[in-house]
């Protein structure tokens, strides 16, 4: 299932990506910071949804209480109460 997500208080300003079986594929960033992102995209292509939560929940940019990788764990999180009801 297609997923978009408008994140918050980041400089990003669309995170996309599959959700099938708990996995993770063509996830990508809109805006933010480009290199770091498409190195984020790749690194966690085909990763299961729960790793990557675990992983970046909670992960800041520089003075901000949140960042890229933490919007990225809240998108999955609403994903995931989406596909579950």
């Amino acid at each position: 299932m297609h997923f978009d997500y408008t994140p918050e208080m980041v400089c990003s300003q669309k995170i996309s990506f599959d959700l099938n079986d708990n996995i993770v594929t063509n996830l990508s960033f809109y805006g933010g910071c480009n290199g770091n992102l498409k190195a984020i995209g790749l690194l966690l292509e085909g990763k299961d949804a729960d790793y990557i939560i675990a992983t970046l929940k909670g992960n800041t940019c520089g003075r901000r209480p949140t960042s890229c990788a933490d919007q990225l764990a809240k998108a999955l999180e609403k994903a995931k109460e989406t596909i579950n009801g």
